[in-house]
């Protein structure tokens, strides 16, 4: 069974950068289309950004399109999340979640898709 742990959370003013990581344990993320999700205090947990095994296709929200990058190192067994110009508005708990993916471009936008999820980091933003 995959495990997914992520990292690299933190506090940061509005218009820098973090990077997150989903690293996974217990198997190989090379056969899983990754998602990132997040989710605000009072909300519901809303897709970010999601990947296709093959790192070939991406996909993002419109809120983050142009700002965030999503990609992965299948050899490191990790997803990233690049995240510049961070926005208030980008505070939230964010989480991994791992598909098992027959089609090496599948990219899953909806959390009901996804068999495995990390614990979740937390992003905030100050204005």
């Amino acid at each position: 069974q995959v495990q997914l742990r992520e990292s690299g959370g933190g506090l940061v003013q509005a218009g820098g950068s973090l990077r997150l990581s989903c690293a996974a344990s217990g198997g190989t993320l090379s056969s899983y289309g990754i998602g990132w999700f997040r989710q605000a205090p009072g909300k519901e947990r809303e897709f970010v950004a999601a990947i296709s095994w093959s790192g070939g296709n991406t996909y993002y929200a419109v809120s983050v399109k142009g700002r965030f990058t999503i990609s992965r190192d299948n050899a490191r067994n990790t997803v990233y999340l690049q995240m510049n110009s961070l926005k208030p508005e980008d505070t939230a708990v964010y989480y991994c979640a791992a598909k098992y993916a027959l089609y090496r471009r599948n990219v899953y936008t909806e959390a009901y898709d996804y068999d495995y999820w990390g614990q979740g980091t937390q992003v905030t933003v100050s204005s």
